[in-house]
């Protein structure tokens, strides 16, 4: 009789504590947060994540880890080359006439060798002075040259090449197997041809990025994107840089879940359904499905009077995956880089703790008792 009272009291007990937080346990619960998150005086901001929320929080501002000013439009030019100042020359000259000024006796070629273009975009060339060739294709500035030299020498016939300069290369620096300077073989040479004649992606990159620095703008894009709208391959300049790298962009997985870490991005965009997945899901006999929690923080601009954003910096959104609503909105709630993901502790964990200790505690105090 006395152990069944006992029984009883330590039924009751097990109820009242398993509330308590101080059971032994992995996560919070959900309801923890609801109640803070209710006192007038809460310094976050909390939002259940359903469909009606979701073109809401589209309207806030971004969380970017990364600088990125978007990326450019692909914009075609001439499919032919273009001279730039720092461009380097090589001028031959041919002339048949026995008096000419250009060549030496009993020669029909004066080679006038390699000619930086000047920052002004010219070049000189004797007997004539400086004729501007930037701006021009190498056969334009050929017969720019020739007809110059028409006045002192009708029958000249002018050949030139050139050597790209820094307005006519671009970069590749890192992230392809052969990186280094390229000339640009013309204006329609693009993001995915530098990056091709570089020796292409290594697949041992996880989620690579592409950056393209451009005078004081840092783009960036996911290389799938690339490959996946040609739209979207943008054409180089002269002085651009191409960098290639591994995703830094992760969330850390926290809580009742299969994995306790940090998450990379595998992919461009992450929803909080396909998160849930990379943290190994929910662990049954642990989690609450119905509280998963997505901790975010906004920057200090976002919380503009009048303006659409959250209510305070800290931001709480709960995921209910018990519910259609709930399950749908997960599938579109995008997960932003730096979130933090964690499966909330079911209720019922602490129940069972509870019921484990004092189960531990009167199968001690039974023993004691059928010994004396």
């Amino acid at each position: 009789m006395i152990l069944r009272k006992g029984l009883i009291a330590a039924l009751t007990a097990a109820v009242t504590l398993s509330g308590c937080s101080q059971l032994p346990r992995g996560a919070v619960v959900e309801r923890e947060i609801t109640r803070e998150a209710a006192k007038p005086d809460a310094d976050f901001a909390f939002y259940q994540v359903t469909r009606a929320l979701l073109p809401v929080v589209e309207t806030w501002p971004e969380t970017p880890v990364e600088r990125s000013d978007g990326w450019p439009r692909a914009m075609p030019g001439s499919v032919g080359q273009i001279i730039q100042p720092g461009d380097t020359l090589n001028v031959t000259i041919w002339d048949s006439d026995t008096n000419s000024l250009l060549t030496a006796p009993g020669q029909q070629v004066a080679p006038l060798g390699a000619m930086s273009v000047s920052p002004a975009g010219r070049v000189f060339i004797p007997y004539v002075g400086e004729v501007r060739v930037a701006g021009m294709s190498p056969e334009r500035a050929r017969e720019a040259i020739q007809r110059e030299l028409e006045s002192i020498s009708p029958n000249a016939q002018v050949q030139v090449t050139f050597d790209a300069g820094r307005q006519n290369t671009v970069d590749l620096v890192a992230g392809v197997t052969t990186p280094g300077s390229y000339p640009l073989p013309n204006r329609n040479y693009s993001v995915l041809s530098l990056i091709s004649q570089g020796g292409g992606i290594p697949t041992t990159l996880r989620n690579p990025r592409v950056k393209l620095q451009r005078g004081g703008k840092v783009y960036a894009v996911a290389a799938d994107t690339l490959f996946e709208h040609p739209e979207a391959d943008a054409v180089l300049v002269g002085g651009d840089k191409v960098i290639v790298e591994e995703d830094e962009r992760f969330f850390l997985a926290l809580g009742a879940s299969g994995r306790e870490e940090i998450v990379y991005f595998p992919q461009d965009e992450l929803t909080a359904l396909e998160a849930i997945a990379l943290m190994g899901g929910v662990v049954e006999t642990r989690a609450d499905p119905g509280g998963i929690l997505v901790l975010r923080e906004y920057p200090r601009a976002a919380l503009v009077p009048g303006a659409r954003g959250p209510r305070s910096t800290d931001v709480v959104f709960s995921v209910d995956l018990t519910t259609p609503d709930g399950l749908f909105s997960a599938k579109n709630f995008e997960i932003e880089a730096g979130d933090v993901v964690i499966a909330t502790e079911s209720p019922v964990t602490s129940l069972r703790t509870a019921f484990a200790l004092f189960g531990a505690a009167f199968g001690l105090v039974t023993t004691v008792a059928n010994n004396t």
